[in-house]
């Protein structure tokens, strides 16, 4: 499957190309005539992800710390004092909000920031899953409900609300709106640089999301159905037609009862599951067990709450989401009898 925007999906789910790496380059390079590094806006971003986004969006205009780096578990950060210095000397914090950072407003008060808050999933339909956290069948009929933020230090999310709202395109572009618009308002001589960028950014986001969606119809329904460590990728499933069974719940933190594991070995063996997934920051050992007891492929890795390093193919948000299709497309393939 051929991606646009210079990108390439192997059969193997590698990609030939880094979408998104421009955005990387241009913030290692030398700054326009007239801007020095003092010059930039000072911005603090929670994690990975988010880190990805503001980049693009700022560019050279901007300084960016990015908290919870590639690799690494948001849930489960202690944040550090070089962490409450870069947010003392910030003038804009850029955080998920949903209660994905459940230490952020610890790291404000403690850090004594005084600047502009940008809760990037405001305005987002947010999903609820219908099941329990622990061992949930998330799948069908899922409640959702519409997040709202002011800024007020973190999301003031309600128990059952999933924060991963990133693995919807859709989703995403709001993000990057709202990361321009926050921008802007503390950077005001700069704002249409902000704009223009973010309006690049979310041409290429709508390429790809249209490429994905594509790519996933032409996958029988009945063959989408996979295993993931946790319950990360609710928003992919609703936007692109899977539906993914999670080992454990919203939080890498959570781990399944023996009853659980039992229902979902057994859920797995009665259902048409394709393959099974693990995450870039999540032990292997239950998805191996799984697969083991049924026979179900082991399709790889997916990238949830986090980037990979700047050297593998994940190192980007829209690279993220891409390796994550990629690797998805091959094994549903694989299962339906479509691989080559």
């Amino acid at each position: 499957m051929t991606l646009k925007n210079d990108l390439v999906l192997h059969p193997d789910g590698r990609r030939r190309r880094l979408l998104g790496m421009g955005g990387l380059a241009l913030g290692l390079g030398l700054l326009p005539p007239g801007i020095s590094a003092r010059d930039r806006l000072p911005v603090v971003a929670t994690f990975s992800i988010l880190g990805d986004m503001v980049r693009e969006v700022g560019g050279e205009r901007i300084s960016l710390t990015t908290i919870v780096g590639p690799n690494m578990d948001t849930h489960q950060f202690e944040p550090t004092p070089q962490d409450a210095k870069a947010l003392l000397e910030a003038k804009v914090l850029v955080l998920n909000g949903l209660d994905f950072e459940p230490w952020i407003s610890r790291l404000v008060q403690a850090s004594e920031f005084k600047g502009r808050q940008v809760l990037a999933a405001d305005g987002i339909t947010v999903r609820r899953p219908a099941a329990s956290a622990k061992g949930g069948h998330a799948g069908h009929g899922d409640a959702h409900d519409h997040a709202h933020g002011h800024g007020s230090g973190h999301g003031h999310a309600h128990e059952g609300v999933d924060p991963h709202a990133w693995h919807d395109l859709a989703n995403g572009m709001i993000y990057v709106r709202n990361i321009a618009a926050g921008l802007s308002k503390a950077d005001p001589r700069n704002a249409s640089y902000y704009e223009s960028r973010a309006a690049s950014y979310i041409s290429r986001m709508k390429t790809l999301d249209h490429e994905i969606r594509t790519a996933m119809a032409a996958i029988p329904a009945e063959r989408r159905r996979v295993i993931s460590s946790h319950d990360s990728f609710g928003y992919f499933g609703a936007a692109y037609g899977i539906e993914f069974i999670p080992l454990t719940g919203l939080s890498s933190e959570a781990e399944p009862s023996a009853r659980d594991l039992a229902r979902i070995i057994e859920t797995t063996r009665a259902a048409q599951v394709s393959g099974i997934f693990i995450e870039n920051m999540g032990s292997p050992a239950l998805a191996q067990q799984v697969a083991r007891e049924t026979g179900v492929l082991m399709g790889g890795t997916l990238y949830s709450d986090s980037l990979s390093p700047p050297d593998q193919p994940a190192a980007t948000y829209l690279g993220m989401l891409s390796w994550n299709a990629g690797r998805l497309v091959y094994v549903l393939k694989q299962s339906a009898g479509q691989g080559s």
